[in-house]
């Protein structure tokens, strides 16, 4: 199978997963890091695409259309994996927009082909996604609430990069005297 058409199917089948969880809800940031040289099966930053940016980036907006979730892509590492949003996104959240713009060489091609297709993106060096989903190990958790959850997906590779996914919860507070019954934990937490 070439790896273009395994690309559309794995995003097909994990974005089927997101979809048939309950994890996603409306106004909730999803945080998407990307490795497209990790997808193509290469070391992370040797071989960038924009080709599987495109197929990935579809998938996103699949699901960003089908929950009503605000996305924020992760850029590499050369730009402190700050974040590309829509300025809605930043408004909505009161985030700092900083100056730069992602290129395939700093940032990343998955950050910088979303900053080319958005309607009217900014990039953000901070943000506390709700969920999100790692590809090719680029390190997302700096930019999740506390506390992640890991999600075992059927679907553990887009490509041939690992795939990573997680959802947040509230932190449990309160002790052996506290009352979790009515809160959107994880059933495995209670």
């Amino acid at each position: 199978m070439e790896l273009l058409e395994k690309v559309q199917q794995d995003m097909d089948k994990v974005i089927e997963e997101w979809m048939n969880s309950s994890h996603l809800q409306k106004g909730d940031i999803f945080v998407i890091g990307c490795s497209t040289s990790e997808v193509a099966g290469e070391r992370i930053g040797s071989s960038g695409s924009e080709e599987i940016a495109s197929m990935i980036f579809d998938g996103i907006e699949r699901l960003r259309k089908r929950t009503d979730i605000s996305v924020a892509f992760q850029c590499c590492e050369h730009l402190n994996r700050a974040l590309v949003v829509e300025r809605d996104t930043m408004k909505q959240y009161h985030l700092e927009e900083v100056s730069v713009v992602p290129v395939r060489k700093a940032g990343g091609s998955m950050a910088s082909y979303a900053f080319k297709h958005m309607k009217d993106p900014v990039v953000v060096e901070f943000i506390e996604a709700r969920a999100g989903m790692d590809i090719g190990e680029t390190m997302i958790g700096m930019h999740m609430k506390h506390v992640a959850v890991p999600l075992r997906f059927q679907q553990r590779f887009i490509g041939e990069a690992r795939l990573t996914a997680a959802y947040t919860r509230p932190k449990l507070i309160g002790g052996v005297r506290a009352n979790y019954e009515n809160t959107r934990l994880n059933t495995s937490c209670k």
